[in-house]
């Protein structure tokens, strides 16, 4: 059996603004019905793996749980790291987690965004790979270059494993080259773009990282020594101090260049990273005129576009190779040539401490989500949905009320010493100072409006009293 491990921390700044720093790319469905990283995983079916581990930070541990949820999968497997520290760091702790029993399982090591096309290719890929990864060997996937492409590291060959030359010895690997050096690459035939991709048994890799970087794994050891479970049994947490003193290095550094047991399979599969709006547009269907368009689009005159909307109609009349996304706080046009900008606009964002890099107007929480409708300084407007099961902390506020009114579904409130249930077109009112709870006992979503209004509205107003989540 295969246990895939799904590296899910990322930010994704290059794909703002619906990529943000707490609702990053690997959480947005960006290429399908499902989010990036639900379609990692859904792409594995036919393989004989069992449920994954999913390693991602502390901030989106409640998206990525939820997100879990949807595919029938436990959450019980998600680490969290306290900080990222790259790559090594995060498949040992992966590989400290599989081998607790004393099992030596394989490893599928995936990032959570990235797109691949031909599904069949990539299991045939995975199934060349078993066999050198059963005898001890370090397998990476090495996609092949369809030109010269200056953003990627490569992978370059040496002599072939067997008669099929499915697969190689690892030459050695390089960084991002020039476009000349790049171009030089594709001429020779011997180097793949490198993937991050990789399939080994867990001792294995362990072995590996204490020959090279033994002071990677003592400070995983410890951290992975003193882990605890969530009060709602999904998460593993490491220790923080202990994880905090590990060096921060890809596994290309702290292992792949240097191991002897390192091997390439070519992987040929429509692969692609999505590191960019331009890179969105290659891989999704376009129409007549070679736009890509989501959502409520008019288009006129206009091609090569990427359009994406949440909610308000957008139209474009005479315009040639844009990018425009839409969401409900935001508006990005750019010139599809430029999409690399987008980080600027990031940059100016956090600079002048805007919520726009970091935060959606919809955000997730472990009894559901929210979306801010209307935000001013006396008073907020959240229309929230809570899932079957799912209850807020029992709280109080020293400066606002809330309204809460039910807009479906059955809400069990509690206020003060009552208890008692709300309905469709029913409402409460919760004054400032009153100990409250809310609660969904049905079995379909609950949605309510909830109306704040007071002299001060942050979230650092809310005093959990007693709470089910483990905040």
């Amino acid at each position: 059996m295969i246990i895939p491990v799904v590296m899910a921390g990322g930010t994704g700044s290059r794909l703002w603004p619906m990529s943000r720093e707490l609702y990053p790319k690997q959480y947005l469905r960006l290429n399908g019905d499902k989010s990036m990283l639900q379609e990692t995983i859904s792409r594995l079916d036919g393989l004989k793996i069992v449920p994954p581990i999913l390693i991602c930070n502390e901030q989106h541990r409640f998206l990525a749980a939820e997100q879990l949820r949807q595919l029938d999968l436990a959450a019980g497997n998600i680490i969290l790291e306290p900080v990222g520290r790259n790559t090594a760091p995060a498949i040992a702790l992966a590989a400290l987690s599989a081998t607790t029993h004393g099992e030596n399982p394989l490893l599928l090591v995936l990032a959570a965004d990235h797109v691949i096309a031909d599904k069949n290719a990539f299991h045939q890929a995975i199934t060349n790979a078993i066999p050198y990864a059963d005898q001890g060997k370090l397998v990476t996937f090495g996609i092949v270059a369809t030109g010269p492409e200056t953003g990627y590291g490569y992978i370059q060959r040496g002599e072939p494993l067997g008669e099929n030359k499915m697969a190689f010895d690892v030459h050695r690997f390089v960084e991002k080259p020039d476009f000349e050096t790049a171009n030089n690459y594709i001429s020779s035939g011997e180097y793949y773009w490198n993937s991050g991709m990789f399939i080994f048994r867990a001792k294995t890799y362990l072995d590996e990282l204490a020959k090279y970087r033994p002071d990677i794994l003592d400070a995983c050891q410890n951290a992975f020594s003193n882990i605890e479970k969530d009060a709602c049994q999904d998460f593993i947490r490491v220790d923080k101090e202990a994880f905090l003193a590990c060096p921060d290095e890809s596994i290309d550094y702290a292992v792949m260049e240097k191991t002897a047991e390192g091997v390439v399979i070519a992987l040929d599969a429509g692969w692609n990273d999505v590191g960019s709006w331009s890179s969105l547009w290659e891989v999704n269907p376009k129409d007549t005129e070679s736009n890509c368009i989501t959502g409520d689009v008019f288009t006129h005159s206009t091609n090569n576009c990427y359009i994406n909307t949440d909610e308000k109609l957008v139209a474009a009349i005479g315009v040639d190779n844009l990018v425009i996304v839409n969401t409900k706080d935001a508006v990005l046009v750019i010139d599809k040539s430029k999409v690399q900008d987008v980080k600027k606009v990031v940059e100016y964002l956090k600079n002048n401490q805007r919520r726009e890099y970091k935060l959606h107007r919809e955000s997730y929480r472990p009894w559901g989500h929210q979306d801010k409708v209307v935000e001013t300084p006396r008073y907020h407007v959240n229309r929230v949905t809570v899932k079957p099961g799912g209850k807020f902390s029992l709280q109080k506020h020293l400066h606002r009320a809330e309204h809460w009114v039910v807009l479906s579904g059955t809400a069990e409130v509690t206020l003060e010493n009552n208890t008692f249930l709300l309905t469709e077109n029913q409402s409460t009112f919760i004054p400032i100072g009153a100990v409250h709870m809310l609660a969904n006992p049905g079995k379909i979503p609950l949605e309510l409006l909830e109306i704040g209004s007071g002299s001060y509205l942050a979230e650092d107003d809310i005093i959990r009293l007693k709470d089910h989540y483990g905040h």
